[in-house]
């Protein structure tokens, strides 16, 4: 008689959490473990810099535009403040105010996203007619508006920023929702009577983190862009404060006589753009099943 294989034998697919299975597959890449080393280096440095500033960030150190000494080791800026102390302390609020604006734009796409695709009704259409509406201006323009409307508050940037990024987490969202609606797990969750809350964010929402991790870090890289470029334009993080973008817009003028005052703050938004594109480029082919072993670039 022929022996029949056990179901053992048989090939089965990888075991784990799907969030577990997708972190793995990405670290493989070499993009992803490069981008992860350029964020972690700028967010040391913006976390630990300043406890290794020369200076206050608001002290005049020296002649206005002047040139690396062994007092200022990248000179001095426009008014003559030392432009190593600036820098060390002007990453934390790009940092912070970006984490804040990806945070608040993940809640509200996420959770519009999930009641979309679970409603099957006129909601749906309604809710995501309302996000194209949003998509169809330009965020720069909606973000330009209100902080000119109100003023350039702190909390306003990280709420303008956030309202602008989640259309695009909420279309991601109810994407990768529509078909695990219609599985057996949740529809067993409604035939138990489980509530609306607990089948959106206990069992949908598990199943669909691997596009949400993609789409967060794709939204972290828009928002310290945007973030940064309102800082530039004067309606973000306002004089004497340390700020990355401010500095860039504070020392343009003098870019010819004493550059570093602008280029260190573009050379730290660059790299730190960069690695979170490279994490989330190595996310998503993870996700999608292109890297596979550890030898992919």
């Amino acid at each position: 008689m022929t022996a029949v294989a056990p179901a053992a034998a048989v090939a089965a697919p990888p075991v784990g959490r799907p969030l577990t299975i997708l972190l793995r597959r990405a670290w493989r890449a070499v993009r992803t473990k490069v981008g992860v080393v350029l964020v972690v280096l700028v967010v040391a440095l913006a976390v630990i810099g300043p406890f290794f500033a020369p200076h206050s960030p608001t002290e005049f150190a020296g002649i206005p535009y002047s040139h690396a000494s062994s007092a200022l080791p990248l000179g001095a800026d426009n008014l003559g403040r030392d432009v190593l102390s600036r820098f060390l302390w002007g990453g934390r609020s790009v940092l912070g105010l970006a984490l804040l604006a990806t945070a608040l734009g993940l809640a509200i796409g996420v959770s519009i996203g999930l009641v979309a695709a679970y409603s099957r009704s006129i909601l749906d259409d309604v809710l995501m007619r309302a996000m194209d509406v949003i998509l169809a201006f330009p965020s720069i323009v909606l973000a330009l508006v209100a902080v000119a409307t109100v003023g350039p508050k702190l909390w306003l940037l990280v709420l303008v920023v956030g309202f602008t990024t989640a259309p695009r987490v909420a279309r991601v969202t109810r994407g990768a929702s529509l078909e695990i609606v219609e599985r057996d797990f949740v529809q067993a969750a409604e035939a138990l009577g489980e509530s609306r809350t607990r089948i959106l964010f206990g069992e949908i929402l598990p199943s669909i983190t691997s596009p949400l991790m993609v789409e967060a870090s794709l939204r972290l890289t828009y928002s310290i862009g945007l973030i940064a470029g309102l800082s530039f334009l004067g309606f973000g993080v306002q004089p004497p404060s340390a700020d990355w973008g401010l500095m860039i817009n504070e020392n343009r003028q003098g870019l010819t006589i004493q550059p570093w005052g602008a280029v260190m703050p573009v050379i730290a938004i660059a790299v730190l753009t960069i690695g979170t594109s490279l994490i989330g480029d190595g996310l998503s082919r993870a996700a999608i099943g292109l890297e596979r072993g550890g030898g992919e670039r």
